[in-house]
């Protein structure tokens, strides 16, 4: 699940606004200038499922992108939308999340410039299986599904990779489940504190920095809480020194101490 306590002044208690209904149009669809092939296809390299072909292929493939820009808060997709186009960050960042009926959100994963997304519905054409919203000014590389499809006949070993990675997510799902059933709220926060800061770090003086916009809500939804739970247990990490908080950015001080609380 994203984006990423004790009161709302310094320890971002703040939500982030709930996410429109109605997915708006990127602002530039057009294809990337030929002159910027080299950069179409040095991106392409970064997905693992092409990061093998050889570059006449990741050229045909550079020639099929075009480039999509959302606004920070734009929806990009939601579940049960059509899936005909796989999505590669440039620039900013993406929550993938689901919503129950009663309007409770989970956050699956976040992702950031390299990542992917959307290829589960690109596979098999289905409708999408969670939403998308970019949580900052980002910017993407869009594929079609059948110039994907295309790259895979030609490319047999693309299968390899995909069932690869479908492998991981599996992997990463059954190990959200396993926290769900076996972690409280302090053990679950705790390892997805953890996690932020191991994807999205970086060091800074007295610890590793979560360098990303981190409200309460949001990180309740990724651990499958509630925002007043998660305001507690991040008052008492900070209670302890295991964190500091400065407004939607959270640092983490003792990286032993907060392993030591996930069990």
């Amino acid at each position: 699940m994203a984006g990423h306590h004790a009161n709302d002044k310094d320890k971002a208690t703040n939500d982030a606004p709930a996410s429109v209904k109605v997915s708006a149009p990127p602002r530039d669809e057009a294809p990337r200038p030929a002159t910027n092939a080299a950069d179409q296809a040095a991106t392409l390299t970064q997905v693992s499922f092409f990061a093998g072909l050889d570059a006449e292929s990741l050229r045909e493939l550079a020639g099929a992108v075009r480039r999509k820009i959302f606004r920070a808060g734009e929806v990009i997709f939601h579940r049960d939308d059509p899936g005909q186009v796989l999505y590669i960050i440039r620039s900013g960042r993406v929550k993938i999340f689901i919503t129950s009926p009663e309007g409770q959100e989970v956050v699956l994963t976040l992702l950031r410039p390299g990542d992917y997304f959307g290829e589960l519905a690109l596979l098999d054409g289905q409708p999408r299986s969670a939403s998308a919203v970019a949580m900052e000014a980002t910017d993407t590389f869009a594929l079609q599904r059948s110039d994907f499809i295309h790259a895979v006949e030609r490319h047999p070993r693309i299968a390899i990779q995909v069932m690869n990675v479908l492998s991981r997510r599996l992997r990463q799902t059954d190990a959200m489940i396993e926290d769900l059933l076996f972690l409280d709220v302090h053990g679950r926060v705790a390892k997805k504190l953890l996690e932020l800061a191991e994807s999205h770090g970086v060091p800074a003086a007295n610890g590793i920095r979560i360098e990303m916009r981190l409200t309460q809500g949001e990180l309740a939804a990724m651990v499958g809480s509630s925002r007043e739970s998660v305001n507690k247990v991040i008052g008492y990490f900070t209670d302890k020194q295991f964190i500091s908080t400065d407004r939607y950015k959270i640092t983490v001080l003792r990286l032993a101490d907060l392993r030591r609380r996930v069990f």
